[in-house]
């Protein structure tokens, strides 16, 4: 059994999405008190973003995780104003948010060379500080990836999340009937005719209980956060975790996911949700999709069915409810092309809500000046 979590762990501990790093600025040079000379400041640490770089390549480049900018040069006759100590650069991947050790976030960084200042350096020795330096600033920090990929794969085990990406992308995903097969998350790409690119995750299972952290509980929520949309995927044979676990159809299924999504945070409810109903090559499945298709479009009149505690707030409203089978390949360009036009819809809002900041900021600008 305590090899089996190990085994678990280790799989998962292959994608890196979150690092501790201990960081100090350089501190500042000596100075020359008979002639007035002031040392040199010392180094800053700044985190700085890189395109092609991972939390992975970070961890392994430089596995003490100490960054040290460097010292300031002292005064000296020839040189009376020190030289500033060489600054701390560390390399980290876009979409990186950065927390102090109490969770107090210090800034995000959501595009190349974005750039966020850790720990400053010291002063050099001055008149005030009787010509002594003073020591570079100490910061541990928390390195979290804030987006991971575009969509997110939400379902239970089995749902077919993984046939589902390898299928869709370039990715490779252990595919296997039992639970849990994805033990960390997996990311692939579906490349379109115009070059265009999107990223999926396929994400740890998810089971119910998750918001209390059973099976892979926070790490698949915590993940989820960190994509822009949401791709529900259920089995439209409904779900079975074991034996001894009850059976949920498939209309049962979403309500569920959707309250394990609501009770671990509910601003998750607030993304852009597509559903893909898989398995459609299996026996009866269109009767099957018929009747779901009368619940979600008609949800009160079944809610009766459930237990009150299983029941969410909030139902998720999908964009697009799309019936496919990641076995024969049925259906899988409409849910890309839906895939598509939904992120492309967001995109435009993103961009409208962010020109009417900026008018407000010029605005709000104009007037105080």
């Amino acid at each position: 059994m305590v090899r089996c979590g190990c085994a678990w762990w280790r799989q998962y501990g292959n994608f890196i999405d979150n690092v501790r790093l201990f960081t100090k600025g350089g501190s500042g040079g000596m100075g020359y008190p008979r002639l007035g000379g002031e040392g040199g400041r010392g180094g800053d640490v700044w985190v700085v973003a890189h395109k092609n770089m991972t939390l992975k390549q970070l961890k392994n480049k430089y596995p003490q995780k100490r960054f040290v900018a460097g010292v300031g040069a002292n005064s000296r006759v020839s040189a009376l104003k020190g030289s500033k100590g060489k600054d701390c650069e560390i390399p980290v991947p876009v979409g990186i948010s950065i927390t102090d050790e109490n969770g107090k976030v210090i800034g995000e960084l959501n595009k190349e060379e974005d750039r966020i200042l850790v720990a400053k350096g010291g002063l050099g020795g001055k008149l005030h500080t009787n010509f002594l330096p003073l020591k570079g600033q100490k910061q541990v920090i928390h390195l979290d990836l804030k987006v991971i990929a575009d969509v997110g794969l939400v379902g239970f085990p089995n749902a077919g999340k993984s046939s589902l990406l390898s299928r869709v992308s370039h990715a490779k995903p252990v595919i296997a009937d039992y639970a849990f097969t994805t033990l960390r998350p997996e990311l692939g790409k579906i490349m379109y005719s115009d070059f265009k690119q999107i990223s999926v995750a396929d994400l740890p299972g998810l089971i119910e209980g998750a918001h209390m952290n059973k099976g892979m509980g926070h790490k698949f929520l915590k993940h989820l956060e960190r994509t822009r949309q949401l791709l529900f995927v259920v089995d439209i044979s409904g779900f079975q975790l074991s034996s001894v676990t009850p059976y949920r159809t498939a209309f049962e299924t979403i309500i569920l996911l959707t309250k394990e999504l609501e009770l671990y945070k509910e601003e998750l409810q607030t993304k852009p949700a597509l559903l893909a109903v898989n398995k459609m090559d299996l026996p009866d499945a269109q009767v099957k999709l018929d009747e779901l298709m009368k619940q979600l479009q008609h949800p009160a009149d079944f809610l009766h069915l459930f237990e009150k505690s299983m029941l969410p707030e909030k139902a998720v409203k999908f964009q697009h409810i799309i019936p496919i089978s990641a076995v024969t390949g049925e259906g899988i360009e409409e849910l890309k092309s839906c895939v598509r036009k939904s992120l492309d819809e967001q995109d435009s809002k993103d961009n409208d809500a962010y020109h009417r900041k900026q008018l407000l900021n010029l605005q709000i600008s104009s007037a105080a000046s």
